[in-house]
């Protein structure tokens, strides 16, 4: 009788230790309730991302959400006016199911805006030359056909075959030491809750988050990849997003052809 129990709590400890394996390494959905700590209420349309798994979902009318995730992935949860915050997914969290998540609301200071007033004349040919003139190197538009204009500067690819070359070159350290969060690109683009956040911000922080860099070299990326700073100013996430992933497919076309006539080369030697 005694060695029966053994075998019964063996088989019993060794179920619970597989399930948790495998809740460790498939996916499940996550169900949370995002609430605000000042009001007590729910709140619409919150950002979640799943950092790992490249998904995005925002909470509906009652401030709830579901995700597929697994055992410590990280979700980022954003909201205009809030405090982002990263939560990571635990086994408790996909045992019991829905989890209340409450964000901080930020003090938000505005910032002092000095209007420049234009003294027209009414004269074409004066008053043309009070208007500031802003000059767009590149342009490009999410959505549109085409790839802008070109002023002066070498195109993107002249810009990455330079990087290729020069190992110190700012593109060839970004894109070649950080594949990992470069082929989130791609994953992002295929996600329509994700494409539909970034076209919404202006703000940078979730491509910041997903692609593991800060904001100096988040705007360097897009500079380097002969957009202009206009561009770099005005356009949205979404924008960006395309920018960059555009500039990497052109990096991984260029990198592929130089290691296949590094190979020829090594052949006929």
């Amino acid at each position: 009788m005694r060695y029966l129990l053994i075998l019964v709590l063996c088989f019993t400890a060794v179920n619970s230790y597989s399930q948790d394996s495998t809740a460790t390494k498939t996916p499940s959905i996550v169900k949370g309730t995002i609430t605000s700590s000042t009001t007590e209420g729910p709140l619409t349309e919150v950002n979640i991302v799943n950092i790992n798994q490249v998904k995005g979902v925002a909470t509906d009318d009652n401030g709830e959400f579901e995700i597929s995730a697994k055992v410590n992935d990280t979700l980022h949860l954003s909201y205009i006016g809030y405090k982002s915050i990263k939560v990571r997914v635990t086994n408790d969290w996909l045992k019991f199911g829905n989890t209340e998540i409450v964000m901080t609301e930020l003090a938000l200071a505005l910032e002092e805006v000095t209007v420049k007033q234009l003294k027209l004349t009414g004269y074409l040919e004066v008053d043309i030359k009070q208007v500031p003139i802003t000059s767009n190197n590149r342009y490009r538009i999410s959505g549109l056909y085409g790839q802008g204009y070109e002023a002066g500067k070498p195109n993107i690819a002249t810009k990455v075959l330079g990087a290729i070359f020069n190992p110190a070159d700012f593109l060839y350290n970004m894109f070649g030491k950080k594949p990992n969060e470069m082929h989130k690109l791609k994953k992002m683009k295929e996600d329509d809750e994700i494409r539909n956040q970034l076209a919404k911000r202006f703000d940078r922080e979730m491509l910041l988050v997903l692609l593991q860099v800060n904001k100096f070299d988040l705007d360097e990326i897009v500079n380097q990849c002969n957009y202009s700073k206009d561009f770099i100013n005005t356009a949205n996430d979404l924008q960006i997003l395309d920018a960059i992933s555009e500039c990497y497919e052109e990096y991984k076309v260029i990198k592929r052809s130089k290691d296949l006539k590094k190979g020829r080369k090594k052949g006929k030697a």
